[in-house]
């Protein structure tokens, strides 16, 4: 039975990437020919059991972007460890859009195809941020991290960094074959939502 649930992981994962090739060439064209090299953000991550490695994003935002950073903590919408700016002044001119649609996530299929993450998981943090975690929160990384987590899907993202922990662990807890399918699904529908909503926010 697990090696059918693998047979069909595995296909599924081919033809999505597959399906998003001609995509991610459209969007490294626009980030090449609206702004300059480089198009990938390349920055290391916690994996499964703490180990690090190398994620990959198209770049939404300028060339430095990470150095500036503490000079605008004071904007930062995240508590916790973490930074986030929702309508970040570091954005290039079409970084905004790629970031809230998750268009600059499909680099990371590459990592999914290596092994360093799943489809579906709690999203890696940055090594930094990652050390800050308090220890019952690292049952996060008892498995791979994912492109799409469950606390995105599930609105978390609007409320605290614990709420966000306790929601990955929980995920760790209730992972399954089905229960991962049928993520994968409302996920596709939340990503084309985004999109649409970009689309008509511009």
């Amino acid at each position: 039975m697990e090696l059918i649930r693998l047979l069909i992981y595995y296909l599924f994962l081919f033809f999505l990437t597959a399906g998003c090739v001609p995509l991610g060439i459209i969007v490294w064209a626009m980030i090449r020919f609206t702004d300059r090299m480089p198009v990938l953000f390349c920055q290391k991550r916690t994996g499964k059991n703490g180990s690090p490695f190398v994620m990959y994003k198209f770049r939404t935002m300028r060339v430095g972007a990470v150095k500036e950073q503490n000079r605008l903590q004071s904007r930062n919408e995240a508590d916790g460890p973490v930074f986030k700016i929702r309508n970040d002044p570091r954005f290039t001119q079409i970084g905004r859009f790629l970031s809230h649609t998750g268009l600059d996530e499909l680099p990371q299929l590459y990592n999914v195809l290596r092994g360093e993450m799943a489809l579906i998981g709690p999203r890696p943090l940055p090594v930094a941020e990652a050390k800050k975690l308090k220890p019952w929160m690292r049952e996060r990384e008892r498995i791979k991290p994912g492109i799409i987590s469950p606390w995105i899907l599930e609105g978390y993202h609007r409320e605290s960094f614990e709420a966000w922990m306790k929601s990955d662990v929980r995920y760790v807890k209730q992972k399954a074959f089905r229960y991962d399918a049928a993520l994968t699904i409302q996920a596709l529908f939340f990503l084309l939502r985004l999109f649409v909503q970009e689309l008509v926010a511009r």
